[in-house]
């Protein structure tokens, strides 16, 4: 029974990250052929944008990390690693990012990005600990900054 426990949890971890980029994808394409919203509308795009963006890059930034360890059956849990807090501040960061470039603000991202190194410079030093930062962050941001692309595709 536990056998089947954690190949279904493997399974999930495998397919989690696909199915977000696939819906991210078909998203971006029906973007392409919707006419610019407004009112309510406006707003429950912008809110659903920034709630894809916070909470899809999770599974991203873990499916990066068993990408770089190689072992698809053994990912690293950020909270477990040299870097404690890794998906609060990775929740609040693709947060900020996605309100950043939906403000229309991409100068937002440098000072998220700077601000999360200073405050992790101390850190750094540990082992492993700068190359989880940087995989963690590259992926983070990226995928925010992907979904708020496709969030200002659909407003404008």
């Amino acid at each position: 029974m536990a056998g089947r426990l954690s190949d279904r949890t493997t399974l999930a971890a495998t397919l989690a990250p696909v199915l977000a980029a696939a819906a991210l994808a078909g998203s971006a394409l029906a973007a392409t052929a919707a006419s610019p919203v407004r009112g309510f509308a406006l707003a429950a795009t912008y809110v659903l944008v920034v709630a894809a963006a916070a909470t899809g890059g999770a599974p991203m930034v873990l499916a990066a990390f068993r990408f770089a360890r190689r072992q698809p059956d053994a990912g690293p849990d950020p909270d477990d690693g040299p870097l404690r807090g890794g998906r609060v501040i990775g929740l609040l960061e693709r947060t900020a990012v996605a309100v950043s470039i939906l403000a229309g603000w991409p100068e937002g991202i440098a000072i998220v990005l700077a601000v999360k190194g200073l405050a992790r410079y101390p850190e750094l030093r540990e082992p492993h600990a700068s190359e989880q930062f940087i995989i963690g962050t590259f992926t983070s941001v990226l995928w925010a900054i992907a979904a708020a692309g496709v969030g200002r595709a659909l407003v404008t």
